[in-house]
């Protein structure tokens, strides 16, 4: 019998501190620029002060880019525009600096940490820090048979808790989160369909590599099989993920769930870490309050999934490529909300109002006095 309760969460994750981002706004009432003319800016930097309990706002000096990897049985269905079991191409591409990701870490001098948890690939193949966290070598086919076992759910949920606890013990002050998968994007649709009780059809998008019309209809097809498999478990949320989910949706679960109660702010990158997201929403309803999205990426689950969760997109670009692209694009925006928060000026304070006049008041009533006296 498991061990993992993840009920403990919803007593474990606490919101972002309330008075302090009351502190917050009356410290940016008295700033020169106005309230509210800096837009979400605002918003921004009121809800890093509460996730850091610090006014004022620290700036944000550590970030980390966190993906998880992994390949989908599903892929072999044709779902993907990739073939199925090709992840791991990616991943090297990732690590020798030629994905989008890579370049715009490179760029802002952010790190990016790849965490290997069911690539379909020997794992001697790639470096030790990668795959020490693997917890099978590809997941199940989620149309036909479970994604993992139960025990390969709850070490792959594990997983996750540990790269978030690492995070945090090192001084990572935000994590943008990212995949790097092929066939993850068919898993999430799963997710967010039976989460949210919609069909296949509403959740079913083209995926990073825009595929074709006909792969469509087999990838919506897929989606609609493998929910008929996730409706009967969906008050469990480690057996939905170990029936449809995989090894990498389910660390990502239990990174998010443990980095809120680290409270380590964390922006979502696409529909793979919103349906991830939403899963863990359902296990403690105050995580969300540790995370922003970042983009809206177009994919319809990802939409679906961020209404759910009342989160907002900070950009609107069109970015499809996944692997935490659309993420990294939206941390500059987070940077300036910190500095602005921090370093805009108070408006000087407005002189005490006293008893005695001043200089200028003495002088006038004098004259006036004069003025008066008769000759």
């Amino acid at each position: 019998m498991s061990s993992l309760n993840l009920d403990d969460f919803t007593d474990l994750i606490e919101r972002p501190d309330g008075g302090v981002r009351r502190d917050a706004e009356a410290r940016r009432e008295r700033q020169i620029v106005p309230p509210g003319s800096l837009g979400r800016l605002d918003d921004l930097g009121e809800w890093l002060a509460a996730a850091q309990s610090a006014v004022p706002v620290r700036p944000i000096e550590r970030p980390q880019v966190v993906l998880f990897a992994g390949d989908h049985g599903i892929a072999g269905l044709g779902v993907s525009a990739r073939p199925a079991g090709s992840a791991t191409g990616l991943v090297r591409e990732v690590l020798e600096g030629g994905r989008p990701v890579s370049v715009l870490a490179r760029r802002l001098g952010v790190p990016v940490r790849v965490v290997d948890m069911a690539l379909d690939c020997d794992p001697q193949s790639l470096p030790e820090d990668v795959v020490r966290h693997r917890v099978r070598r590809g997941s199940g086919r989620i149309d036909i048979e479970d994604a993992l076992t139960a025990q390969e759910a709850e070490a792959a949920f594990r997983a996750g808790m540990a790269v978030a606890d690492e995070e945090a013990d090192s001084g990572t002050d935000l994590v943008v989160l990212g995949d790097v998968s092929v066939g993850g994007t068919t898993a999430a649709g799963v997710l967010v369909a039976a989460l949210c009780g919609t069909d296949a059809s509403v959740v079913t998008g083209r995926g990073g590599l825009a595929i074709d019309d006909l792969a469509w209809m087999r990838k919506c097809a897929a989606i609609r099989d493998a929910l008929r498999r996730a409706r009967p478990v969906l008050g469990d949320q480690l057996q939905l993920l170990a029936t449809v989910g995989g090894a990498d949706l389910t660390a990502m679960t239990g990174f998010l769930l443990q980095a809120s109660v680290r409270k380590l702010p964390v922006v979502l990158d696409g529909v793979v870490s919103a349906a991830c997201a939403l899963v863990a929403q359902r296990v403690a309803f105050r995580a969300p309050d540790w995370w922003l999205a970042a983009h809206d990426s177009g994919e319809p689950g990802q939409a679906k999934a961020l209404d759910r969760m009342a989160l907002e997109p900070l950009l609107s670009h069109g970015v499809t490529v996944g692997e935490a692209t659309g993420g990294l694009m939206a941390l500059p925006l987070v940077q300036a909300a910190a500095a602005l928060a921090a370093e805009l000026p108070e408006k000087p304070a407005e002189p005490q109002a006293s008893g005695e006049p001043g200089e200028p008041e003495k002088q006038g009533a004098q004259e006036r006095e004069g003025l008066a006296k008769p000759e």
